[in-house]
């Protein structure tokens, strides 16, 4: 992607898009098919998080999902990738039903990466807005944000099920 394209914003689906409004920042935004607190329940009940997070694509298997989605508390997620699991882990800094979580990703060398994610209503539907603010550039990890679309078809994917069963 070019400078000017990750400033302006890059559609990545017709639904999903990415932006780098800074050199430390990744901000991904979807409006999905489900209102806010059952979008909200999806991001903070294990059960349900563990079936669409992982893109199916990437061959990841994941293991185990722990969420305690309470300030202070903590999230960790373990991966099967191969036959090496890979750990992700960090804590929960702001919990706001339905509309907000932050939590910070601690398992990397480079230092912590905060992740705030918005939940607001618009018409039925909820626009998503996942903000990942990095330690320096090269700790930005791309790869992650462009598996956000199909994460997010995935996500919708539930939301259907939820909605019809609600």
């Amino acid at each position: 992607m070019d400078e000017q394209s990750e400033r302006e914003g890059t559609p990545t689906t017709a639904l999903t898009t990415v932006e780098r409004p800074s050199p430390r920042e990744v901000v991904v935004t979807r409006l999905v098919n489900g209102p806010p607190h059952l979008v909200f329940k999806a991001w903070t009940t294990a059960e349900l998080f563990r079936t669409w997070w992982v893109p199916k694509s990437f061959g990841l298997t994941l293991l185990s999902c722990e969420l305690d989605v309470r300030v202070g508390e903590q999230y960790r997620l373990v991966f099967l990738h191969g036959d090496t699991p890979m750990a992700f882990f960090g804590t929960y800094t702001d919990v706001t039903p339905p509309s907000r979580l932050v939590w910070t990703n601690e398992e990397g060398d480079l230092g912590e990466t905060v992740t705030t994610v918005t939940f607001e209503e618009q018409h039925g539907r909820t626009l998503v807005v996942v903000r990942d603010l990095y330690p320096s550039e090269e700790a930005v990890d791309t790869g992650a944000s462009a598996a956000m679309p199909e994460t997010f078809d995935q996500l919708d994917e539930l939301l259907a099920t939820m909605v019809a069963g609600a």
